[in-house]
């Protein structure tokens, strides 16, 4: 009988993009919840890939990208503004960071 092999685990982050080592962590993050948000969006409006990429005026290979998560061909506000032509509102809050935090940071919050 074969011997079975311990897989040793580590705690991640909250953070996948942070814990693989990625240059703008916070951004990858930001840009995968919005992504998320556009997708979520679209299902409920039972879109076809055609169908929104009419919606948004883009081709249907970049919903399709967008769909498989491969952001880098998206910037945060073209997102923002696929989710406007959703009908969703997108607020953006700044505000001071706390002085116990090194950094300040960005985040995406769904409502």
């Amino acid at each position: 009988m074969p011997r079975k092999q311990r897989i040793g685990m580590v705690e991640g982050s909250e953070n996948v993009f942070a814990d693989v080592g990625l240059t703008n962590p916070e951004e990858y993050l930001a840009k995968a919840e919005l992504a998320r948000q556009i997708m979520c969006a679209l299902d409920a409006k039972r879109l076809t890939q055609t169908e929104a990429a009419r919606l948004l005026g883009v081709t249907q290979p970049k919903i399709s990208a967008l769909r498989n998560g491969h952001l880098d061909g998206f910037s945060a506000e073209r997102l923002i503004r696929f989710l406007t032509a959703l009908g969703r509102d997108v607020r953006i809050i700044v505000s001071a960071k706390p002085r116990s935090r090194r950094r300040a940071r960005l985040t995406v919050k769904a409502a």
